[in-house]
């Protein structure tokens, strides 16, 4: 929690039932990547559907001060560019409070111009590692000075001119990915990124939007190859931002567990590389008709309508975490209501990374009834299927850590425990849903913040 910031606890029991329908928030890793390169364009770029969480402010404030202008327009936001290579020099540091996905970003943006940067904050567990992107870019002549043992602050500063790279990702990341690209921009050549694991490609899809020259091609057991073109123009563009899966899973699940549920979320990202949430839960016997499939902002797109179902454990498959880190936490709640044991475990690079965010997350579960072991990143569920003694009847808060997906999973467990699950703070949930409390109680969820 930020200095001078009060946590406020909310509380979750049963519901009767969860109807209605709801659109989801604006994808929030499209949403950083629209701003970035809006703000890098020449000319201009209007944006639809931006999520407006704090961490998407963070990043419009950090591309206001390397020069971009960035206003709201009604529902929309326009961003003034300046062009490929034309970032100015910030006059103080870059301030991203508790998030993590913008800033990283930025750093890959801005850390290849020739002049300095700090980057100040505290990022939140999970995802990617200040480390992994500083290691890359100093591979591009990059001065990175950081004191703060792999946290913030950072200050980088570029090279009077850029060496363009290969660099092969020893670990699955999207956003690594993304820095690695958005450094290139500024690199004379070819910069290549070789992923063994297939990650989210809305860096890929928007760069090729906004006219980078960039192309992408298989190479063997499943690797992808992606080659950017540096100092190419990118050209201003409409952008229409399609809902975050990420954040659907939420309501979704909710929906799956509640009994009697019916509900229906519009606009949701179905890219193949963003649902790997989705397919597991169908694996578990859910209920997830995938409607109206459509083409947005060049992703397809589509209404989910989610039932009441009862669940079945499984085993993910390794290779599929990768595609689905921020919603373990959520697929861990659904597996505890799910009749035998959830096996999750991703590529063993990714489970070191992750080992505390996963020990905070088995620790929520067992607070509250669920038989549950992580060891070695490994998380291992054995559910309990109509929620019977889950739940923490005597009122204890699970610790979330300032993780806002833990606090979120953790009020959607209450909605179909025996027992009421509390939380101890829900003032970071803006940081990434804005309005997610209003949202499920909308649909009839029985949700009640403390003072």
């Amino acid at each position: 929690m930020s200095a001078g910031s009060i946590a406020k606890s909310a509380l979750a029991r049963k519901p009767m039932a969860l109807t209605g329908t709801v659109r989801s928030p604006g994808d929030g890793s499209i949403s950083h990547h629209a701003l970035i390169l809006g703000g890098l364009a020449a000319g201009r770029t209007r944006i639809n559907g931006l999520l407006e969480s704090n961490d998407v402010f963070d990043t419009a404030r950090a591309m206001q001060a390397l020069g971009a202008t960035v206003r709201p327009d009604g529902d929309a936001w326009i961003i003034d560019g300046l062009g490929n290579g034309a970032l100015l020099a910030p006059e103080k540091p870059l301030d991203f409070g508790n998030r993590g996905a913008g800033c990283l970003l930025v750093m890959g943006l801005v850390g290849t111009y020739d002049f300095a940067t700090t980057f100040v904050g505290e990022i939140s567990p999970g995802g990617c590692s200040v480390e992994w992107v500083l290691d890359a870019l100093r591979q591009m002549g990059v001065q990175a000075i950081a004191t703060g043992g792999g946290h913030l602050p950072v200050t980088l500063h570029g090279p009077k001119t850029t060496s363009p790279m290969t660099y092969r990702l020893e670990t699955a990341s999207a956003d690594l990915k993304s820095a690695v690209l958005f450094a290139g921009l500024n690199a004379p050549g070819i910069t290549t990124v070789i992923e063994p694991v297939p990650t989210a490609d809305h860096a890929e899809r928007l760069l090729q939007a906004f006219g980078a020259n960039l192309t992408v091609e298989d190479g063997a057991d499943r690797e992808r190859i992606i080659r950017l073109e540096g100092q190419g123009r990118l050209i201003g563009q409409d952008i229409d931002i399609p809902g975050d899966p990420s954040l659907a899973a939420f309501p979704l699940v909710a929906a799956l567990l509640v009994p009697g549920s019916d509900i229906t979320i519009l606009n949701v990202l179905i890219n193949p590389s963003s649902t790997g949430l989705i397919l597991t839960l169908q694996e578990m016997g859910a209920k997830i008709d995938v409607l109206n499939v459509r083409i947005q902002c060049g992703e397809d797109v589509a209404d989910l309508r989610v039932r009441f179902s009862g669940l079945k454990g499984v085993t993910v498959p390794a290779d599929r975490v990768p595609s689905m880190i921020d919603e373990l936490p959520i697929l861990a709640v659904a597996a505890a209501f799910a009749e035998g044991r959830t096996v999750m475990a991703g590529p063993e690079d990714l489970r070191i990374h992750d080992t505390d965010r996963l020990a905070q997350l088995a620790a929520g579960l067992k607070h509250n009834g669920v038989q549950c072991d992580a060891e070695q990143g490994t998380l291992v569920v054995c559910g309990r299927p109509g929620g019977k003694g889950l739940g923490n009847a005597v009122g204890a808060a699970v610790a979330t850590h300032r993780d806002p997906r833990l606090a979120m999973s953790f009020l959607v467990m209450g909605l179909a425990s025996e027992h009421p699950v509390a939380v101890d703070d829900t003032t970071m949930i803006a940081t990434s849903f804005p309005g997610f409390i209003k949202l499920m109680v909308g649909l009839g969820a029985a949700i009640a913040q403390g003072s």
